[in-house]
């Protein structure tokens, strides 16, 4: 059964039933819809390949699916759920982890430009996923903007479709990745690249984040590599002769400087603008690698907040009374906090009452006022005295007439204490 728009209403695999919420991206070589777990409500993204397969061999011998399993877990890379192949049909379909959004259409209209902690934040995990995928021995070849996946935080590298092996035998094929993101040695060569374009790729995403603009948005391959000597200026005839060797054509390209980066984005750091000349170097052989990346001054401070994150984990694994130390003190919050709205729900006012003033009734009081007298008894000192014989002085008895009246024994009266002003304290920072 098929949906009004001719998507399945269902498909049905190892893990369960998924129900069709609808599609959300499209690609050559497939649809992507968002789907439902019958059995335990969580949402997904199912990749349905447009292909139909004869065998289940066949399956799995596609490179996307075994780069998948070798390269989960990771952080940085989109998980794959489930394989579901319909023999009858020959119907392939991927169950993957589901996330909000692709950097495309994070960065798509927007006129704010994004905080650099947060691009850096981005860029550290995208290098994370190109430095796991090529320590494993695979290369992506279609690193762009559509192909990163977010979702808040946290982002992930996803279709690997065109991936190939580190250690296939050249040449491969010529026209793969997306052309504003492609390499000059994929662009000058019938096929000889290594898997240094993952990080020609890379810098171009991180301009393109950076900007919201492609950094070379060329309209064709001769137009692309104008855009490149544009930028990064024409390289030497040594560095050209390295492609010179698998394709036949002239290399007689004009003489050019290069604008660099600065001019388009003067916003950047200079640690930023640093990594990225790095990446898009045109030698392949001087290009910076992903692991060489990670190690970069521009992501000193992830690096450090990563190490104390370590150390932390690592002494309470080795630490059982610190871990439990630190179990008791969540145990403690958690306690305040549900004492805290026990006494909200049972005191909506507040323990101390209404929380706004109260006008209390005036009360007329006279000029003066007659107070009875009343005899004060007598006081003794309790302090200690030096060793003398003298007499305790006593404190003699003051009788009130009134607030403003005193009386003639308060008038004859010495106080033996003596009496000191202190100085007005100077106000300093508007007393808060």
């Amino acid at each position: 059964m098929k949906t009004s728009l001719g998507l399945p209403q269902s498909i049905v695999g190892e893990g369960g039933e998924y129900k069709t919420i609808g599609k959300i991206g499209e690609g050559t070589f497939s649809d992507v819809l968002k789907v439902q777990s019958l059995k335990g409500g969580q949402y997904y993204a199912c990749k349905q390949m447009k292909q139909h397969f004869e065998s289940i061999d066949h399956v799995n011998n596609l490179r996307e699916i075994q780069a998948l399993r070798r390269l989960n877990p990771h952080p940085n890379i989109l998980i794959l759920h489930e394989v579901i192949f319909d023999k009858k049909s020959g119907a392939l379909a991927l169950i993957c982890e589901l996330m909000d959004k692709n950097i495309y259409e994070l960065i798509k209209g927007r006129k704010k430009p994004l905080p650099e902690k947060r691009i850096m934040n981005y860029m550290y995990q995208l290098f994370k996923s190109l430095d796991h995928m090529h320590r494993n021995g695979i290369f992506h070849r279609d690193v762009k903007p559509e192909n990163i996946l977010i979702k808040q935080d946290l982002l992930k590298l996803g279709d690997f479709g065109s991936c190939r092996s580190i250690h296939s035998k050249q040449p491969y094929t010529e026209y793969i990745s997306t052309r504003w993101y492609r390499a000059p040695e994929c662009l000058l060569t019938d096929g000889y690249y290594s898997y240094k374009m993952d990080i020609w790729s890379a810098g171009c995403v991180f301009y393109e984040i950076a900007s919201f603009h492609p950094l070379f948005p060329g309209s064709n391959e001769l137009d692309q590599i104008s855009k490149i000597h544009e930028i990064i200026g024409t390289p030497p005839m040594k560095v050209l002769n390295k492609f010179k060797q698998s394709r036949v054509m002239s290399f007689d390209f004009p003489i050019r400087k290069g604008k660099g980066i600065s001019p388009f984005m003067p916003s950047l750091s200079n640690k930023s603008l640093s990594l990225i000349y790095a990446m898009i170097q045109y030698d392949p052989d001087e290009r910076i690698c992903a692991h060489e990346a990670l190690q970069h001054p521009y992501f000193r401070e992830l690096r450090w907040a990563e190490k104390q994150a370590m150390r932390r984990k690592m002494r309470l694994v080795e630490n059982p009374l610190e871990r439990e130390s630190l179990n008791l003190r969540r145990i403690a919050k958690e306690d305040q906090r549900q004492n805290f709205f026990r006494q909200t729900q049972e005191y909506p006012l507040g323990l101390h009452g209404l929380p706004y003033a109260v006008e209390l009734p005036k009360v007329t009081v006279p000029a003066v006022t007659n107070l009875t007298s009343y005899s004060n008894p007598t006081f003794q000192s309790i302090f200690a005295l030096p060793a003398t014989n003298r007499q305790v002085q006593l404190l003699q008895p003051i009788t009130y007439f009134g607030t403003h009246h005193k009386s003639e024994k308060q008038k004859e009266f010495k106080s033996p204490v003596k009496q000191y002003h202190l100085p007005a304290l100077e106000r300093r920072g508007g007393g808060y």
